[in-house]
């Protein structure tokens, strides 16, 4: 297990894990770092290490972990944080270099012998929920898949304080801001969503939490940026994964879905709500009223599936195994098509060669 004694924190690696021990003594030590305290980076989400001896303070080094597309929620968040507050940037003293050079080839090494990342581990670099912040204006809170801000401090304006609260699902949330403090010591995080007018005053635009320059409030809404994002990119990444898990066919086991029921069952309507239009008709094995190859008619329309009388029953009156497992999960597939195409993950080409070929398994 290999040590990097830095000045902004103590990076200890283990041949999979970064743990990152941020230093929290001083005034003048980050204030995002004491919120974050520790952070384990698996070292399969470093891209690169860019490390320069001499490029420091007093011919110090520098050392940058940069990471892989969609998993560095810290540097996708609006207007960069000052480069000597970056999470996964170290500096040290000229003395420790030949140290700190070594832990550099040895992180490039593993970095790259590493497997693709998880879209899910991008978790790990930013803090459970639930999360909750306080600033001047008011509260925002960060729980399950729900983000509620809350304007009920000293400084909400009447507009907001009339309003009281708002909140998201984190569905229908497309990205996150954050602007660090103005000239006027206000800083705010906003949330952007499908449907939601934007106020271009963040005193009055009811997506949007303002933080004060004393404490830590601006730190703490570019934390809540952060670890919404986070989420965003996890959720639509593993997604991915599930479509991309149905193309080796029907033998193929149904993916894997979230732990959160609720979240499928948004997904599940926001897909049907894009797949509505005309009444199509699909050909099921078996059952009463089968054409000349024994198929079943079933009827799609704005109000779903209607099953045919008597599913599951031949011409002959004889019951044949269900065939509801299959076609449940190709539907499944679909729906979560249709939730990425309303996204715009994909394209209406895309979409809609991914649903004739779910559809030619039936």
């Amino acid at each position: 297990m290999d040590e990097l004694r830095g000045e902004q924190a103590v990076w200890v690696f283990d041949s999979e894990t970064v743990r990152i021990r941020f230093e929290t003594k001083g005034w003048f030590k980050s204030p995002l770092f004491k919120l974050l305290g520790t952070l384990d980076l698996p070292v399969g989400l470093v891209r690169d290490v860019d490390f320069r001896p001499g490029a420091g303070r007093k011919k110090g080094w520098i050392l940058n972990l940069r990471l892989h597309d969609r998993m560095d929620p810290y540097s996708a968040v609006g207007a960069m944080l000052d480069e000597n507050f970056q999470p996964f940037r170290l500096t040290g003293p000229a003395k420790t270099e030949l140290v700190a050079e070594y832990l550099a080839d040895q992180l490039r090494f593993a970095a790259g012998r590493a497997r693709e990342p998880d879209p899910r581990a991008v978790l790990s670099l930013v803090p459970p929920r639930p999360l909750h912040v306080l600033t001047s204006e008011g509260t925002a809170r960060f729980e399950g898949d729900r983000l509620s801000l809350v304007w009920s401090g000293g400084h909400a304006g009447g507009y907001k304080k009339k309003k009281q609260r708002r909140e998201f699902d984190l569905a229908e949330i497309d990205g996150m801001e954050w602007a660090p403090v103005d000239d006027w010591g206000w800083g705010f995080v906003r949330v952007v969503g499908r449907g939601r007018p934007v106020d271009a005053k963040p005193r009055t635009d009811l997506n949007v939490l303002r933080a004060g320059d004393e404490g830590n409030e601006i730190h703490q809404a570019f934390l809540l940026a952060a670890t919404v994002t986070a989420h965003l990119w996890a959720q639509e990444g593993a997604a991915r994964a599930a479509i991309g898990a149905g193309d080796g066919g029907m033998e193929q086991a149904p993916p894997v879905g979230f732990d959160d029921p609720e979240w499928w069952k948004r997904t599940a309507r926001s897909a049907v709500d894009a797949l509505r239009g005309p009444r199509i008709t699909l050909n099921l094995p078996g059952g009463r009223g089968a054409g000349s190859d024994g198929d079943a008619s079933v009827e799609i329309g704005e109000d779903g599936p209607e099953a045919p009388e008597n599913p599951g029953e031949s011409p002959g009156g004889l019951r044949e195994p269900a065939q509801r497992t299959d076609t449940s999960w190709i539907f499944e597939q679909i729906e979560r098509l249709g939730d990425l195409h309303a996204k715009g993950l994909l394209t209406d080409e895309e979409f809609s060669t991914k649903k004739a070929e779910l559809l030619d398994r039936i």
